[in-house]
């Protein structure tokens, strides 16, 4: 992977998508520091697909399971502070 400047990025886009297409991911850095990666479409899309779920993204599923069991509300006793004497 190539590093490029964030100016030299903004100066040669052209060149910088070009160069991401035809050998893959450039990496972008900032002051010194790697910031971000620019990489083809079509790994971006392969990426993606092998991505696993969040949590958010299972309880939010259509097929989402919805025979959890929770336990009832105002059941559980609380603790009692002991009298300090």
């Amino acid at each position: 992977m190539q590093t490029w400047s964030v100016q030299d990025a903004k100066a040669r886009f052209s060149e910088f998508l070009d160069l991401c297409v035809q050998t893959g991911p450039q990496v972008v850095s900032r002051r010194g520091v790697q910031t971000a990666v620019l990489v083809p479409y079509d790994e971006w899309m392969r990426l993606q697909a092998s991505a696993q779920p969040t949590l958010k993204d299972l309880l939010l599923a259509a097929d989402a399971p919805t025979d959890i069991a929770l336990p009832v509300r105002g059941m559980l006793q609380r603790r009692v502070a002991p009298d300090v004497a």
